[in-house]
């Protein structure tokens, strides 16, 4: 085994990583991610395009050129080239690059059946073209197309081209898996085989992801004596994608002695603006940058971690630029919760700590996961609750809405453990709802309250599934509030209203026995 003290990253997010399907950067992208790939990233040198491909392409590499050279990266911008002596090199230099990556066929059935040249033309091809980058002073590291199956079909051939280009003045020597098919077994067997005919050659691995095998094949290169890693932001990349360049640092980081000059901290930045720019949206459970990989679910965990952080690991959310959370939801129980409240710097009681936990297990069932954000509405719904003694509640509903017809409700309201049934039109659903209530108030010659103000907002950072929550204002002889908090907005907007009808009933209760009281007391005096 061979271990380097120091490997190279190079990025290929910008050209290799455009690949992928529905993916296209603007030409300010690419230089927005060229910025943050070799300023804020750091890694070693990145390829940003293949030569001839467009104007747009060619616009977009001479944005990154133009900054790179003022900056001194301008030896760290790649540019894929090809066998067209003298094509690519030219569109290489009038886009302001000076470092080709030369695509040659890696193995004999490419050279074959798509080339259809013979090994001693290719040759003489590709010497052509290192030649005439070298008068043109542009440096050449070497891109051995479908190497993968090169070394299992046609060893001879793909060893025999290597021993040619190692002859050549080029700097680096690279080695696709172009169909993603090698198994770690195989990486290692064919690195320890060219790396020991060839040990001063440096030699780079790309990495592709068909068989979710790339970072183990990254993994075995390294360790077997690549100087250098070809990655993608978020495992972008053609099919399944390529190695991602966060699993790759991760990765070497902690399983290897190898120095890697990337700022790991800069990492889940940087994939959160690819995923905006490439428009393709990192899984909640990929390793180091999905949503979910450094949130704790299930309560032991969070009990665990309040315990000697029994369930951590070494991949700590710090290194990336993240914060372990703590998910609210079904399964969390009262560990989770306590965690979220100590960020917030929220202390309850026993009681109310049973009262918010349970209204997070209710709120779980009706949608995927509550969010840190939520919970001050949630505690500040279960407080209100906890105030109002709830003899007046929804007993089920069943609303309408539909194009061209008013919205529609049938409501079963429980009173006083006695149930009422009334249907009703509106304007919408929520105004349904109260003209159904209306009507079973009217059977009970009851007035309800004027409703003056009725406001909803979601927590900051809501997406599509946040709770609601519904503040409603009320004229009842006095102002008052109710609120009400709810995945959907009609609902937060009824729960506040069921809160409205009881607050009421303790009015009346409390204005019954106040008169109550009166009578009594007049009767006694009249008595004494």
């Amino acid at each position: 085994m061979s271990l380097r003290q120091t490997i190279e990253i190079m990025d290929t997010t910008l050209r290799d990583g455009e690949q992928t399907s529905g993916v296209s950067f603007l030409p300010l992208e690419k230089l927005q991610i060229a910025k943050l790939l070799l300023e804020e990233l750091k890694v070693d040198r990145i390829e940003v395009a293949s030569a001839r491909v467009s104007d747009g392409e060619l616009a977009g590499v001479q944005k990154i050129t133009q900054w790179a050279g003022e900056k001194g990266y301008l030896d760290r911008v790649e540019v894929l080239g090809f066998v067209d002596t003298p094509s690519s090199v030219d569109w290489i230099l009038n886009a302001g690059a000076r470092v080709m990556n030369l695509l040659t066929k890696g193995s004999l059935n490419h050279l074959t059946h798509q080339l259809k040249k013979t090994k001693q033309e290719h040759f003489n091809d590709i010497a052509e073209s290192i030649e005439y980058a070298q008068q043109k002073g542009v440096d050449v590291n070497v891109y051995l197309e479908d190497w993968s199956n090169g070394m299992r079909n046609s060893k001879e051939y793909t060893l025999e081209l290597i021993q040619f280009l190692s002859s050549l003045p080029i700097k680096r020597i690279m080695l696709p898996d172009t169909l993603g098919l090698l198994s770690p077994d195989e990486v290692h067997e064919y690195f320890d085989l060219i790396v020991g005919k060839f040990p001063e050659v440096h030699f780079d691995f790309h990495a592709h992801n068909d068989y979710d095998l790339s970072i183990a094949n990254v993994m075995e290169a390294v360790l077997h004596g690549a100087s250098g890693i070809h990655t993608t932001v978020n495992g972008l990349g053609e099919r399944a994608g390529n190695a991602p360049l966060e699993s790759v640092i991760a990765v070497i980081e902690d399983f290897t002695d190898i120095k890697i000059n990337v700022d790991e901290e800069k990492i889940y930045r940087v994939s959160k603006l690819v995923e905006q720019f490439s428009g393709q949206h990192i899984p909640s459970n990929k390793p180091v940058v999905g949503e979910n990989v450094f949130t704790q679910t299930a309560g032991i965990h969070a009990d665990g971690d309040n315990k000697k952080n029994l369930y951590f690991n070494d991949l700590l959310p710090e290194r990336f630029g993240r914060k372990r959370k703590y998910a609210l939801g079904k399964t969390s129980g009262k560990a989770n919760i306590l965690k979220n409240l100590q960020e917030l710097g929220i202390s309850l009681e026993k009681e109310e700590l049973a009262k918010v936990t349970q209204r997070i297990i209710e709120l779980g069932d009706k949608k995927e996961r509550v969010t840190t954000e939520d919970l001050p509405y949630i505690i500040s719904d279960v407080l209100q609750n906890f105030s109002i003694e709830k003899n007046i509640f929804i007993e089920g509903y069943h609303m309408t809405h539909s194009h061209g017809l008013k919205p529609s409700i049938q409501l079963r309201l429980n009173i006083n453990g006695e149930s009422f049934d009334a249907h009703a039109t509106g304007d919408g659903q929520y105004d349904s709802f109260m003209k159904a209530l209306r009507k079973i108030y009217e059977l009970r010659n009851q007035k309800l309250p004027k409703l003056i103000d009725y406001h909803v907002s979601i927590p900051p950072g809501g997406k599509t599934d946040a709770l609601v929550e519904t503040v409603v204002t009320w004229d009842y002889g006095k102002i008052f509030k109710t609120k009400g908090l709810d995945p959907d907005q009609t609902v937060a907007a009824m729960m506040a209203t069921e809160k409205m009808l009881n607050i009421i009933q303790s009015f009346t209760d409390k204005k019954e026995q106040n008169e109550s009281n009166i009578h009594g007391n007049e009767y006694r005096a009249t008595a004494g």
